[in-house]
């Protein structure tokens, strides 16, 4: 098997290094360690969905399980359903990625993520699969799957459990996936006005120049039509980035920040701390120490956020890249959630401060540099094998600035991520740690 769980499920080149063999052989694995009973089937539009969503329901129903396909939905809504439900699912998704990748994300009953021991467990009934050459889908054909529409159910419970938000205009991109069907129609129906960009997928135009990772025509859409704010989710709806009325970038950084304060100071903060992982910026953390809250630090991935809110009982957590999880709320990050949030604590101030100036006050950033180096293989100890280097770099930043070395969970690529002063520094030690790792490495 050369796929493996990564940080957020297992992604790859659709029906190539993921092939539908291996989804089926996912779905197997995944009953044979979480069980049989009912499962939950969802994807998002792109054009490899429907084969590995049919493969993947294969897999399930020939090892006992009753897979229920939920069709094209965001992320969150699966997991919402597979709560509601008290089911496992898996998603068909590569999120962020571009169309021709795919991956497979599974929930436990419950909605929620898989811990590292649960994700080994699949893996190794896959590879006994393997060893042993099992292949009971083809002993018998399985019977058709049922349907529902699990999208529409997501739409009604967003809108039953929202505040209202007449008398905002908001642009919203929908990145041309799953949120394309449902994010304008609950903004609309809160009293939104809703200016809708990117949701007409058509299998391949998903994260294409749009979304959360390219803001670009959203932030121009926002001035232009003089709206309150932007909201940009990613192809599966499970991050949001925000834009305020001057068409400046608002991310998950700082949409933390804004909920930690205002849940602060209705009671229900739980713990009076907030969850981030190791890329928040410094700025972050001292807003947050500034204002009394404590922050908890976890590694990439937002399933390592979800562990930490449910080991120490608290209520808010995310990532910079904008997946915000309010855990009494939701199982895993939604990003039509955080964004109706979001729309709910300006419609509270009634007008008197708009989104640029609350983003503003909440915190200072740091100028951050990232550099995404591709390798050629994967180098999970990354930061090890470079702990020189990295020491040499943090002392000449001192207490002013940070060094993050880290291998992706999803690709082959070595990240280095630099905060300094200045943006020059920032840059210089960046590239400088960016050109040892393409030596080594590339």
């Amino acid at each position: 098997m050369a796929l493996r769980f990564g940080t957020d499920g297992v992604r790859g080149t659709a029906l190539t290094d993921l092939t539908t063999d291996f989804a089926s052989a996912l779905g197997r694995g995944a009953v044979d360690v979480l069980g049989a009973g009912r499962w939950l089937v969802g994807r998002d539009p792109r054009e490899s969905g429907a084969a590995l969503e049919s493969a993947v329901a294969t897999g399930l129903a020939s090892a006992g399980a009753d897979p229920l396909l939920a069709g094209v939905l965001p992320t969150p809504a699966l997991a919402w359903l597979s709560s509601v439900l008290g089911v496992p699912s898996v998603m068909v998704t590569a999120s962020h990625n571009p169309w021709h990748d795919n991956g497979l994300k599974v929930f436990a009953a419950g909605g929620l993520k898989l811990s590292d021991e649960l994700e080994q467990r699949i893996e190794e009934a896959i590879h006994r699969q393997a060893a042993t050459q099992v292949e009971r889908r083809d002993r018998s054909e399985p019977a058709t799957p049922a349907r529902i529409d699990g999208a529409a159910d997501y739409v009604r419970h967003m809108i039953d459990t929202a505040a209202p938000i007449e008398g905002l205009h908001v642009v919203v991109d929908c990145a041309n996936g799953a949120m394309s069907g449902v994010a304008p129609e609950v903004l609309s129906t809160l009293g939104a006005q809703v200016s809708v960009l990117h949701a007409s997928p058509d299998g391949r135009n998903i994260n294409d120049q749009c979304g959360a990772t390219d803001t670009a025509a959203l932030q121009a859409a926002v001035v232009d039509g003089r709206a309150d704010l932007g909201l940009a989710f990613d192809g599966d709806g499970d991050r949001v980035i925000a834009v305020d009325e001057r068409g400046q970038v608002v991310d998950g950084d700082r949409l933390l920040a804004l909920a930690a304060l205002r849940l602060r100071d209705r009671g229900e903060l739980r713990g009076n701390t907030v969850v981030v992982t190791v890329m928040s910026n410094l700025g972050f953390h001292r807003a947050m120490a500034a204002a009394g809250i404590a922050v908890a630090t976890t590694a990439v991935g937002d399933r390592y956020v979800l562990e930490a809110l449910e080991l120490g009982g608290f209520s808010l957590g995310g990532e910079q890249s904008g997946h915000i999880v309010y855990r009494d709320l939701a199982t895993t990050g939604d990003g039509l959630l955080a964004g109706l949030q979001l729309c709910a604590a300006l419609r509270e101030h009634g007008g008197a401060a708009s989104l640029a100036s609350l983003a503003d006050g909440v915190m200072t950033s740091y100028p951050q540099v990232l550099v995404n180096v591709s390798v050629r293989e994967r180098h999970p100890d990354a930061a090890g094998e470079l702990a020189g280097d990295i020491a040499a770099a943090e002392s000449s930043l001192g207490s002013e600035g940070r060094v993050l070395v880290r291998a992706s969970g999803t690709e082959p690529l070595v990240r280095v991520m630099v905060e300094a002063a200045t943006d020059e520094l920032a840059q210089r030690i960046a590239r400088d740690l960016a050109d040892t790792v393409r030596r080594r490495w590339a």
